[in-house]
């Protein structure tokens, strides 16, 4: 997919390798390893529906197998095509790397527009897509494991996955070929929303350095800030609803397909999604001004603008004229490789989509290794911390004469469960990789913005590996 300067997905991915690259000053020999796909495979099918026969062509690539299995995603779009998808596995794999989630990088996509077909047709068709995957080794728990992405959800996975039982029946761990399952069929609590609760982690912790906060030329602290968010859906609703109930922020603009709606009051995030969901779009909402090409409020003035949507968005034609002083890449690749030189020369700071919406595949790799292991997180350790709790408490109220609070008593004897863990882990992680995004940054001398930095720790582990591995 070409954005308007011409310049592929995939181009600007390799253009951000190469800056990195050039960087560290990386060996020819492990620069030629890294930056293309191992392999791809193009996959055309046919499924039988309404009496006859429809051909459906999708794609797998796989970026690096440094680490396995391999992880990424499976888009249902019409545009999707093969270069966008190699685009997107080799982000996964970077993205894998900077966040310590030990897996390669691959995605997957299927030229469809779901809207197209009903329910029984869709799990049909991805029962098929699922059987050529498998019949080609491009899915399997130990060696390549989907997730959900555009235009697929947990229906999608609880489909593929059932389908990979009934093919392979005494495989002991069929059930950890795809992540992002509902959490009767495996799944991990919190995974729905972790791509979002992970933007919401990595602005929290921007917002703890100041120094960082200055160089964007903002205030202290995300209350108040005026938001944009363009993307509605999974990612972007989750990432406005955490931001905005839970940090004080003030969303002001969300764009969508059918346009764009302002209010300079802010926007009740329920009330879009409910109104969305009625109208099938923003346009029409209560107390906003509709404004018809969305594109157009990426211009719009905010304090932080999240893209959370397609790739190439901001591209040379329109960066220029952007106003916000802190771009959040809750999308992958919204920010063309033009694009964003332009942002730099203007002092625009990015936070990139390799770091940002790395906490999907974070709780990924949560739900896969509580697949592999057959128990579920929390499930040895909660009581035992709860009795260790209450001799806390009764040690406290015995040198105290006093009685600890209901409240207080009540909150430490409830005992983190699977969701608190996956929280704190996802937490962890994001806080864990801004920092070394960040002292990257800060300290190599050839480094002058935070992608440059995100895609160095990546490709530096990446690198390790390899010549760990001999390979070279």
């Amino acid at each position: 997919m070409n954005n308007s300067s011409g310049h592929s997905f995939l181009s600007s991915v390799e253009h951000m390798f190469d800056k990195a690259a050039d960087a560290l000053d990386l060996a020819p020999d492990l620069r030629q390893q890294i930056k293309g796909c191992n392999s791809v495979i193009q996959l055309r099918f046919p499924v039988r529906l309404d009496g006859g026969y429809k051909v459906f062509s999708g794609w797998r690539a796989v970026h690096s197998e440094h680490r396995l299995p391999v992880k990424g995603g499976i888009r249902y779009a019409p545009v999707v095509d093969q270069e966008e998808v190699e685009a997107l596995a080799s982000l996964m794999s970077y993205k894998c790397a900077l966040v310590d989630v030990p897996f390669g990088g691959a995605k997957g996509g299927l030229a469809i527009r779901p809207a197209d077909y009903n329910v029984e047709e869709l799990e049909q068709i991805t029962r098929r897509f699922t059987q050529e995957l498998a019949d080609h080794g491009f899915i399997s728990p130990s060696r390549n494991v989907p997730a959900p992405d555009m235009g697929t959800g947990e229906r999608e996975m609880a489909w593929m996955a059932d389908e990979y039982r009934t093919l392979y029946p005494t495989e002991l761990d069929a059930i950890a070929c795809v992540t992002g399952k509902p959490t009767t069929q495996g799944g991990m609590p919190g995974r729905t929303e972790a791509t979002g609760r992970g933007v919401q982690y990595v602005l929290r912790e921007f917002f703890r350095h100041p120094t960082d906060v200055a160089r964007a030329n903002l205030t202290a602290g995300l209350q108040g800030k005026r938001v944009i968010i363009q993307g509605f859906g999974n990612v972007g609703y989750h990432a406005a609803k955490f931001l905005t109930e839970e940090d004080g922020v003030r969303l002001v603009g969300v764009i969508e397909r059918d346009g764009a709606v302002l209010s300079d009051r802010g926007i009740v995030v329920e009330d879009l999604a409910e109104h969305r969901n009625k109208r099938g779009g923003v346009a029409g909402f209560p107390g906003a001004t509709h404004i018809e090409n969305g594109l157009q409020v990426l211009e719009s003035a905010c304090d932080i603008l999240i893209p959370a949507a397609l790739e190439n968005q901001i591209t040379a034609e329109n960066a220029a004229q952007i106003q916000a002083p802190l771009i959040v890449e809750a999308a992958n690749g919204p920010i063309t490789f033009d694009g964003e030189e332009i942002l730099l020369r203007k002092g625009t700071v990015i936070l990139p989509d390799t770091l940002v919406n790395a906490g999907g595949v974070t709780v990924s790799y949560f739900e896969w290794v509580s697949n592999v292991s057959h128990v579920r997180f929390g499930r040895l350790s909660r009581q035992h911390d709860i009795q260790q709790n209450e001799r806390i408490i009764a040690l406290i109220e015995e040198m105290t004469n006093g009685l600890v609070p209901e409240d207080r008593k009540s909150a430490l004897l409830s005992g983190a469960d699977e969701l608190d863990l996956v929280r704190s882990g996802l937490d962890d992680t994001m806080r864990s990789a801004y920092r070394d995004v960040r002292e990257m940054f800060l300290n190599h001398k050839g480094i002058s913005d935070l992608r440059t930095a995100a895609f160095a720790v990546a490709i530096e582990k990446i690198a390790r590996s390899y010549q760990e591995m001999g390979l070279a």
